[in-house]
């Protein structure tokens, strides 16, 4: 057993101590934050679940495969490769589904060719901005998201020009 394996357990105990010490009731206040935490869950639930459901309707529609026959000419001519399309797609909507694409095209292609280092750089550089922006808003008063979920995909859909740009002198 290494060193490592002790230091939840002594944090755990650091904070019992400091309890005791600063008298703090610990099971009252663990029941408090699950309580809040139970709330927020309610709170951001539909948010998320609405954001899952247009995910899979957007695949399953067929839009999916129609933006991907008409923007698949300029991601190629500004160098995105093929294989990632689907990624550079999917990842603003779905981090596990993201990941599951990223172990596909490493799978196929590999990790240390053009394909593997732009699927890398995109699955890294970005976040799954609808989700996000679903858990942010389902929480503050304004509910005008638009702005943020544009610039945002805008900022991921050049981050990803940009990588692959870089990748190139990598390959």
């Amino acid at each position: 057993m290494n060193a490592l394996s002790y230091i939840l357990p002594l944090f755990v105990i650091a904070i019992l101590i400091v309890s005791l010490v600063k008298k703090v009731e610990v099971y009252k206040v663990f029941s408090l934050g699950v309580t809040s935490a139970l709330k927020l869950i309610f709170t951001i639930f539909p948010a998320i679940l609405a954001v899952l459901l247009m995910s899979e309707l957007f695949e399953k529609s067929g839009l999916y495969d129609l933006f991907l026959k008409v923007f698949s000419p300029i991601l190629k001519g500004l160098g995105i490769p093929s294989e990632v399309y689907k990624l550079l797609i999917l990842k603003p909507f779905s981090g596990s589904g993201s990941l599951a694409l990223l172990d596909e095209v490493y799978s196929k292609f590999g990790a240390g060719g053009y394909a593997g280092l732009c699927a890398s750089c995109i699955f890294g550089a970005s976040e799954t901005a609808f989700y996000v922006t679903a858990v942010y808003y389902s929480k503050c008063k304004n509910k005008k998201a638009t702005k943020a979920v544009v610039i945002s995909l805008i900022a991921t859909f050049l981050s990803a020009v940009f990588a692959c740009f870089i990748c190139r002198f990598f390959t």
